[in-house]
């Protein structure tokens, strides 16, 4: 009799002794209740609590489960705080923007409790609340914002969610880290014609581009053929330079040759004391006249009026040929 008490009495001490000791992992907590009131927190390791006067408080979680392709957000009852953050994939909902748009948007929302007491007593439901306070702040969000807001401005919705649900969830012991839309889903006919304003967007691009490139090419062609007249021109410009040079040096040889044939003529007629210049006038003459009757055919021969010149300046060169 007495080894039977023994032994109840040694498997009362064992529970009493497993029920007292409470191992918490790494990154969760525990909130305790003495007689119903809030005792304290217990943190990650061994913890000691009095039995059946202390006991874990039990708070909600949030589960979704996959079924038939459909997820279903079930809510299940724990002691375990996880302090780590946390992910709430929300299921897509219909938000109307300004324009009067209906527009389907899902968002995931992370999360960290920081306060695990207030987040046991100062709301029954965690997660359920923080599902709606998300859903009804993206809902005023959204419809203070046109389509075309809502689809260009994501980092300004997911900003302003933020700094919404942060707000409302401080009293909670919930810091709110950041929220991400995921799909924002315009209905069928508006995607129909986003895609064809998108399309007429690209064609008339096109378009501009095709008409710039055949403004610059307009524009190099000219500039190549206004080069290539000036680089002509300037071409004319040297070969006209120097064909003058030449019929220019031409000239002055030319002239030169004349005045050395002078020179020697008249060192030659000097001793002749004939007058030179009416030797030279009469070399003149007779070029004149040969020019004058060496056409075809003409029977007609020009005499000029001062014969008598002419006369006696071939007379003269008729001395000089004589001596």
């Amino acid at each position: 009799m007495e080894y039977v008490l023994l032994g109840l009495l040694a498997i009362i001490a064992i529970i009493l002794v497993s029920a007292g000791i409470k191992v918490v992992p790494q990154s969760e907590t525990r909130v305790i209740e003495r007689l119903g009131r809030f005792h304290s927190v217990l943190s990650p390791g061994i913890n000691i609590i009095w039995p059946f006067i202390d006991k874990p408080k039990m708070i909600y979680t949030r589960r979704v489960d996959t079924i038939g392709g459909r997820s279903i957000v079930r809510f299940t009852s724990t002691s375990a705080i996880d302090l780590r953050e946390q992910v709430y994939d929300f299921p897509s909902q219909q938000v109307i923007t300004k324009d009067n748009v209906t527009t389907e948007i899902n968002a995931l929302l992370y999360f960290q409790i920081v306060d695990p007491q207030k987040a046991v007593y100062e709301i029954d439901n965690l997660p359920n609340a923080i599902e709606k306070l998300t859903q009804t702040s993206l809902r005023n969000v959204i419809g203070e914002l046109e389509l075309d807001e809502t689809l260009t401005s994501r980092d300004t919705i997911n900003s302003k969610l933020q700094t919404i649900l942060d707000e409302a969830t401080n009293k909670w012991g919930v810091k709110v880290n950041r929220v991400e839309l995921q799909d924002i889903t315009p209905p069928e006919s508006v995607r129909v014609a986003m895609e064809k304003q998108m399309q007429a967007e690209r064609t008339r691009r096109a378009e501009i581009l095709k008409a710039e490139g055949e403004k610059q090419s307009l524009i190099l062609r000219s500039e190549g053929e206004k080069e290539s007249k000036i680089n002509q021109a300037e071409a004319v410009k040297q070969s006209e330079i120097l064909r003058a040079e030449g019929e220019s040096k031409a000239k002055i040889l030319m002239a030169q040759g004349e005045a050395e044939a002078i020179r020697r003529i008249t060192e030659a007629i000097n001793s002749t004391k004939t007058d030179p210049a009416s030797y030279l006038l009469a070399v003149k003459y007779i070029e004149t006249l040969n020019q004058m009757v060496s056409g075809k055919d003409n029977k007609t021969i020009y005499i000029p009026y001062e014969a008598s010149n002419l006369l006696s300046s071939i007379g003269s060169i008729k001395e000089i040929f004589n001596k």
